[in-house]
């Protein structure tokens, strides 16, 4: 049994029933406390959780109900069931919502105070469980708000370097074959707080959500190339949206033609217009920017067109003098949710640390955790499916001595790519960057359980 995000349980409670873990699932895989893998399989291994530092001073334990003296809500014998249980519930609704004690669950806004459809909302990565991200908890990245479109006067057009040019309104799109994938999408500056000369000290959620993993379902974009029949000389499309910033951005045709769907479906529902209703561009594996919401055109091209989130952004000054530019694929990266900035340890026992690896190169193939500041590191369980381009969810068993230590996570994918250090990025990037950072994150637990972001 796996404590979740709310109070954790005394190290000495037990289990009721059920075996007694193995003595070898408590052998240390690494320093600082690391276990072995097979001690989050052991029946009857009770792994505390860090609380959130605003509720540490919570006694442990379910609360009595409201309005029951005495009751626990655990129908011990004689004992008053919750109110609840003595009324009727509500009735059906048309679109359901979540609870009302989940209101604390939501994003964090950063946006342009002078234009407030300019800016970010990032997903609340501490707070959510598995690798799908809801889609109301989904990450946000406008330049000029959400445009309010009426699909039934939207089109695409697929125009440029192609021998008969296409016009698709919604309706003809829905008629097409279409393809469903379990994809990671992240902005390329979701982590850029990381360059920071002194650490930030900020939640893993309002640092690093700039990431979120949803069900993708639309048509293969190479469907619609192949029936506009491409020019020899095209080489790159140039996408572009319907909002008042005009997004457009070049891509490879190679990505475009063989990996690229025009996404007509989030998570199973239709499209919200936060995120590109009525259809955009998704490329797996790719900076956020390059998955164009409200697609409105696609022209094909022999040069890509050089605008602005090509150029100004999105193009970085390197050490050498070189800039990096057309950065498209999102590196190996990885980061522990729990225990995090934020949160604090309940007493020496044994906790799940547990996180979240991607890459836009493939599948990850093992993450490892550290428990001594990368000075000895042992494998995490990784949590199926192992999909590619798709976060993975990977745990860890802790036995905390209650000494201070620094917790990392390294992520390493199918191509062989490792998550660097800090140290080893900036020192092959320089601090002049913005975006693409993923570099391993580092938090420290002090003597007292408090969680911080350092560099280590």
């Amino acid at each position: 049994m796996l404590a979740g995000a709310g109070p954790s349980l005394e190290p000495e409670q037990g289990l009721q029933s059920g075996p007694t873990p193995a003595a070898d699932a408590f052998q240390p895989a690494a320093g600082g406390g690391l276990l072995h893998r097979r001690a989050l399989l052991q029946r009857g291994l009770i792994l505390a959780a860090a609380l959130p530092a605003s509720q540490a001073g919570a006694a442990p334990g379910m609360p009595p109900a409201a309005g029951v003296e005495g009751s626990t809500g655990l129908l011990a014998a004689g004992e008053p069931s919750p109110p609840w249980m003595h009324v009727p519930g509500q009735p059906f609704s048309l679109y359901g919502q979540p609870s009302t004690h989940e209101r604390a669950v939501v994003r964090r806004i950063a946006a342009n105070r002078h234009l407030p459809g300019n800016g970010s909302a990032f997903t609340p990565l501490e707070d959510l469980e598995g690798i799908l991200t809801p889609t109301g908890l989904h990450f946000e990245r406008h330049h000029n708000g959400v445009p309010q479109i009426n699909p039934l006067q939207h089109r695409l057009v697929i125009h440029g370097l192609v021998k008969q040019p296409l016009m698709f309104d919604v309706e003809r799109l829905l008629r097409y074959p279409m393809r469903s994938q379990l994809l990671f999408l992240e902005c390329g500056g979701n982590s850029n707080a990381g360059w920071h000369p002194e650490p930030i000290q900020r939640s893993v959620g309002s640092f690093h959500g700039l990431v979120s993993c949803s069900e993708w379902t639309g048509v293969p974009l190479g469907l619609l190339l192949d029936e506009a029949g491409l020019d020899p000389r095209a080489a790159w499309g140039i996408a572009e949206g319907a909002d008042a910033f005009a997004m457009n951005v070049s891509l490879p045709l190679a990505r475009l033609r063989d990996e690229a769907i025009v996404a007509l479906f989030q998570n199973g529902e239709r499209l919200r217009p936060e995120h590109g209703y009525p259809m955009r561009l998704i490329v797996p594996g790719c900076e956020g920017v390059l998955n164009v919401k409200w697609l409105r055109s696609l022209q094909m091209n022999e040069q890509p067109v050089m605008s602005r989130n090509e150029t100004a952004k999105y193009t970085e000054l390197q050490p050498d003098g070189r800039a990096r530019q057309f950065t498209h694929v999102m590196e190996v990266k990885s980061l522990i949710t729990s225990p995090s900035h934020g949160q604090r340890l309940q007493g020496q026992a044994v906790y799940e640390i547990k996180g979240l690896a991607w890459s836009g190169r493939g599948r990850i193939r093992r993450v490892e955790v550290s428990a001594d500041g990368g000075r000895s590191w042992a494998e995490a369980a990784l949590e199926g499916p192992v999909l590619p381009r798709c976060l993975t969810r990977f745990r860890a068993a802790w036995q905390w001595s209650g000494q201070p230590g620094v917790l990392k996570s390294r992520a390493t994918d199918e191509t062989g790519a490792v998550q660097p250090e800090r140290a080893a990025l900036v020192a092959q990037r320089g601090l002049n960057g913005y975006f693409h950072y993923n570099a391993i994150v580092a938090w420290a637990v002090d003597a007292e359980g408090a969680v911080a972001h350092v560099y280590a």
